[in-house]
């Protein structure tokens, strides 16, 4: 008989997960069980898994247990790798240790990931996390994408994760894109990279705070509804084209709804809303 464990569906502005309880590290889950959990017609349905481990007891945790985060955020794409960051779902991370009384966020809440320590508050917004310090790399790669006549220049940005950002001439030409295929970038980076489109909000800045839309490509998924850390690259993205006098706040609009982001002594934070959606078990085959 398959084996049933606990399950919660969360999401952070239609980006989903199964999140995955095991405190003491004890779920070895495969690639294809991870696929299978998310597979929208056969499983649960999700563009990842979180599963809830404490730093102690994983081995990618010990940095993370060594600088006080008792938890760690396990992430893996849906097709069952490994990811090192995600700012959707360490939002839905938070909300579920609160919910399920293993943490409270009445204080900053440190989190372990690939990514390293990423701190956890309430928000406006509803939560808010840190990302930490990001590297901007202006020599990207060459994006081709179906919907685009031509290949466009990426903007190369890392907020703990890889992400490529290219910038579109307007809503109609961002609308017209056909993400059912996987973008080309040339040169291909390593380790890939999630790949963002953006055109600007007209304003693009109103009242002192930037506004910009955003479709994204993930690795190891496809399209999303949205990307919490390619919402944050983006905006930091059109910042670095509009150059000094660019505001360090911004609103951006991804189809899922929007998210925050805001710029402090060289960190990227995020914030936005975390949904819990419904519990249950579920039989690993």
């Amino acid at each position: 008989m398959a084996e049933a464990i606990p399950f919660t569906k969360g999401h952070g502005t239609g980006n989903d997960f199964v999140i995955v309880p095991d405190p003491d590290g004890l779920l070895d889950l495969s690639d294809a069980q991870v696929a299978a959990l998310c597979d929208r017609r056969f499983g649960i349905g999700g563009d990842g898994i979180l599963r809830v481990v404490r730093s102690a007891v994983i081995a990618a945790g010990t940095d993370a247990a060594a600088s006080g985060a008792e938890w760690f955020m396990d992430y893996r794409n849906a097709d069952g790798s490994a990811a090192e960051m995600c700012g959707n779902g360490i939002r839905v991370f938070a909300r579920y240790l609160e919910q399920s009384g293993f943490a409270s966020i009445e204080a900053p809440l440190p989190i372990g990931t690939r990514a390293g320590v990423k701190t956890v508050t309430r928000s406006d917004r509803g939560y808010e996390v840190d990302l930490g310090v990001f590297r901007i790399d202006a020599d990207g790669p060459l994006v081709r994408a179906r919907g685009l006549e031509v290949p466009r220049p990426g903007l190369g940005i890392d907020v703990g994760n890889p992400h490529v950002i290219i910038a579109l001439q307007s809503a109609a030409e961002l609308e017209g894109l056909d993400l059912t295929v996987q973008p080309l970038l040339d040169p291909p980076p390593v380790a890939g990279a999630n790949i963002e489109f953006v055109v600007p909000g007209d304003p693009l800045v109103r009242e002192g705070i930037g506004s910009i839309r955003m479709r994204v490509f993930e690795r190891g998924v496809g399209e999303t509804l949205s990307c919490g850390t390619g919402v944050a690259a983006a905006a930091l993205a059109v910042r670095e084209w509009a150059g000094s006098a660019a505001p360090d706040h911004w609103a951006v609009e991804v189809p899922g709804g929007e998210l925050g982001v805001r710029m402090v002594d060289g960190h990227v934070l995020l914030s936005g809303p975390a949904t819990l959606v419904f519990s249950g078990d579920v039989a690993l085959t």
